[in-house]
């Protein structure tokens, strides 16, 4: 397996899931914390919601942290190549 390869693929996956929650999340708020509620065993995350307009910097800021973070433990690993 190539760590270099390994890193970008999670790192599109990450990328990919985020944005797609993201979509969801602007189109349809209310069903998409009812199933995030689900998801997490009855955990009310309504408390944390705060209306405001969807801003594009703080998509693309959460996007790349989350995309790094995946990718930077398999880039970094000894015998990292781009072969």
């Amino acid at each position: 397996m190539k760590p270099l390869r390994t890193g970008l693929a999670l790192a599109i996956t990450v990328a990919v899931f985020y944005a797609l929650c993201t979509l969801v999340w602007t189109l349809a708020p209310g069903p998409f914390l009812s199933f995030m509620n689900s998801l997490f065993h009855g955990m009310d995350f309504s408390s944390m919601v705060q209306p405001r307009p969807f801003a594009w910097p703080e998509f693309f800021a959460a996007l790349i942290v989350l995309s790094t973070w995946r990718c930077l433990p398999e880039c970094s690993s000894p015998g990292c190549s781009t072969a």
